[in-house]
């Protein structure tokens, strides 16, 4: 029940959730036992569950709860992010239950459904439940339609709310992203689909419409009169690991700049929305990515890679060839960078240059925002050689946080002005850590908060800027680059020859 003397408008209190199950496919997963689990533990840990709340894992293994409960132990306490405490897993271990099946098998999901009615009664959920679907993208259609059978998906049938969640990749492309979407809606009611993009949930990702909306500072230049052009960097310094099925179908531009990277340049790029309204948020979101324009020249102004033996953080790293089920004629690419413009009134003429990579020399993602120098310098020459781009850049991971770069005198007797940088960290800046992206994105289903979660048109618009860059890039060989490079040379040559070079993040 809702407290009556709450005010809706009052965000200083916790939000916490109604009694409910969150219910997980493929609970015995990577993703659910590294991000989900910890995630729930972490949740607790704060006193953000509700008494009422149940974890029901579904897998195909013959556990039973307490097999289930043991696996959940060793996962939450490895991947918690707040400080162990046995007292609150014990509490949270009380209502841990499986159901063991696959997912073709309707006596499982018959079990599924009835014990989701049972806990109706025995933990006072009534009939709410959120479904996260951490399974292959293939399974989707399958478990959707399982769902619909039993009648699990129906808010009315249920007696409460009942919610999807839904992993990317959204779809293999525009046609795929559309079929799914109708699958999905068929099922559960538009309103009910959570998209999940984990980008969305960092605390830096959201920092940006703080940044944007919450200052005067910074609207005055965030135009194409001051700008001169915008990166948006995502660089991994890890291979592919055991994802070599997923991966070698999609790449690197399918993998992430579809859907981390577009919804970084949209949140990056959006207009002031009339309020933080999910709709609205969203709303202005999507016109970013229907401004969106790819390369006249996509052969000019793209470059794919795909990494060859090297040195990664002086460890000795193969080439994508030699990963473990990587076929030998292989064209995947590991790496990306394109150039798209915005065309808008706030942002014609600036390039917006996005890249992503695979065994590149670290772990970063960050956007930053490239000034144009002052139109006039009344400095000698000598004064100013080593003064740069006056540049903004939103560090969304590892090391959270924001770097503002101008030009300031060195101190002596003469006038030498140099770049110098102002650093702010999360770390530094606040006595509370920063949560994990699934906490804040798994509590936001729970209580029904879409804010974060790209709709089906974000999706279908993004797929609208991918496929034709996949239709030219079809059959073509990626540029090589040595694993601990940062991409291939064609990269930096694509800039170089607008006079600009890439950002050394």
């Amino acid at each position: 029940m809702r407290n009556p003397l709450r005010d809706p408008q009052d965000r200083r209190l916790p939000r916490i959730p109604e009694p409910c199950a969150l219910v997980i496919f493929g609970v015995t997963g990577d993703l659910s036992r590294k991000k989900l689990i910890p995630a729930v533990y972490d949740l607790a840990n704060r006193g953000l569950l509700p008494p009422g709340f149940v974890v029901l894992g579904f897998a195909r293994r013959d556990w039973g709860d307490g097999d289930f409960e043991s696996l959940a132990y060793e996962a939450a306490k490895k991947g918690a992010r707040t400080p162990w405490r046995e007292d609150v897993w014990a509490r949270l271990a009380e209502n841990i239950k499986f159901v063991a099946g696959s997912f073709d098998d309707d006596a499982a999901f018959d079990t599924l459904a009835t014990s989701l009615d049972e806990l109706r009664a025995t933990h006072g959920i009534a009939g709410n439940a959120a479904f996260y679907f951490s399974i292959p993208p293939v399974a989707f259609p399958i478990v959707l339609k399982q769902l619909a059978r039993t009648g699990m998906a129906d808010n009315g049938k249920s007696g409460g709310w009942r919610r999807v969640v839904v992993e990317k990749p959204f779809g293999y492309d525009l046609a795929t992203a559309k079929e799914l979407n109708s699958l999905v809606d068929s099922v559960f009611t538009a309103d009910d689909v959570f998209r999940i993009d984990h980008y969305l949930g960092k605390e830096t990702v959201q920092n940006i419409l703080a940044l944007r909306f919450a200052n005067s500072l910074f609207e005055p230049v965030w135009n194409s009169k001051y700008v001169d052009h915008v990166q948006i960097t995502m660089a991994e310094d890890v291979g592919i690991g055991t994802r070599a099925g997923f991966y070698d179908g999609a790449g690197a531009a399918r993998d992430v700049l579809q859907n981390h990277l577009l919804q970084l340049l949209a949140m990056f790029a959006m207009e002031e929305p009339t309020s933080f309204d999910p709709t609205e948020i969203r709303a202005e979101k999507l016109k970013v990515l229907k401004a969106i324009s790819v390369p006249k020249d996509i052969a000019a102004d793209t470059v794919r890679g795909q990494y060859l033996q090297g040195w990664v953080a002086g460890e000795r790293a193969p080439g994508y060839l030699e990963e473990k089920n990587i076929p030998a004629e292989s064209k995947t690419e590991t790496y990306v960078a394109v150039k798209l413009a915005i065309q808008n009134r706030r942002w014609a003429g600036v390039p917006f240059y996005v890249r992503c990579g695979k065994r590149l020399p670290r772990r970063v993602t960050e956007i930053a925002i490239v000034f144009k120098k002052a139109p006039h310098l009344p400095f000698d020459p000598a004064d100013v050689e080593m003064l740069g781009h006056n540049q903004l850049v939103v560090r969304v991971q590892p090391d959270e946080g924001m770097v503002l770069k101008f030009g300031s005198k060195v101190p002596g007797t003469t006038m030498e002005v140099r770049d110098i940088a102002m650093d702010f960290q999360y770390g530094e800046a606040f006595t509370e850590s920063s949560p994990e992206a699934y906490e804040r994105l798994v509590l936001d289903v729970l209580v029904g908060d879409r804010t974060l979660f790209p709709d089906a048109a974000e999706v279908e618009q993004s797929w609208k800027v991918i496929d034709p860059l996949e239709e030219a890039w079809a059959g073509t060989t990626p540029e090589p680059y040595r694993a601990g490079e940062w991409g291939p040379r064609a990269a930096d040559e694509m800039l170089a020859r607008e006079g600009r070079s890439w950002r050394r993040a």
